[in-house]
């Protein structure tokens, strides 16, 4: 996709949805960083359903320490990996208050310092938690950058580096947001939804429809 077909694309988007946000629900870096841990390989309906109950109790690193392992799988049970997720939890929040004060660092190097975080995480938080340009691919964002010619990769870091460097500075805040949102609602795995997308004709499918 070409310079000039890049700033529409984000234009458009952005005049759609000015100011979009994730779909996890949370009221602090630390609630944020344990949603984003439990929302791999899971839907952001499914981890908000079983953090509004647990972070009734357990919202800080030392309550979900204080709840333990056992006590926060019976919370998180319905969610996909829950017992790799829970011993990860678990020891991140521990981490947290050992090296940390119980407070999520704001760089990358002490995020993905913590059990369970990878890259696609620590760019979550960063962006959402912190306001970092920082973008992150997920299934959702992997495809729209491919199909559409966004940028296209055989990998999550590698069509990350391609946005990071292509994405205009001035999108590049809410870019990840809007490729995520794009995918999940309109340009969808099985069957995407060309006739109700705004960027239709700047799309570079193959198998697109009017």
């Amino acid at each position: 996709m070409k310079k000039p077909d890049i700033e529409e694309f984000f234009r458009r988007l952005a005049e759609h949805n000015p100011a979009p946000e994730t779909e996890l629900v949370y009221g602090s870096p630390y609630t944020l960083l344990v949603a984003v841990v439990l929302s791999a390989q899971a839907t952001d309906v499914s981890v908000n359903k079983a953090t509004g109950p647990l972070y009734a109790i357990a919202d800080t690193p030392r309550a979900m320490v204080a709840l333990g392992e056992e006590g926060l799988r019976g919370y998180i049970r319905t969610i996909g990996l829950f017992n790799t997720k829970a011993r990860n939890i678990i020891a991140l929040s521990r981490l947290l208050i050992d090296e940390h004060g119980g407070e999520v660092p704001a760089n990358r190097e002490g995020l993905e310092a913590l059990p369970g975080v990878g890259r696609k995480t620590a760019s979550v938080v960063l962006n959402a938690a912190f306001g970092e340009s920082t973008i992150a691919v997920d299934t959702h964002v992997f495809r729209v950058a491919n199909r559409s010619g966004l940028a296209r990769a055989k990998t999550a870091n590698a069509v990350e580096d391609k946005l990071v460097r292509l994405v205009p500075e001035a999108w590049r805040r809410h870019a990840h947001h809007w490729l995520i949102l794009h995918g999940r609602y309109v340009c969808t795995a099985r069957k995407p939804r060309c006739a109700e997308c705004k960027v239709n004709d700047l799309c570079a499918f193959k198998g697109k429809s009017d």
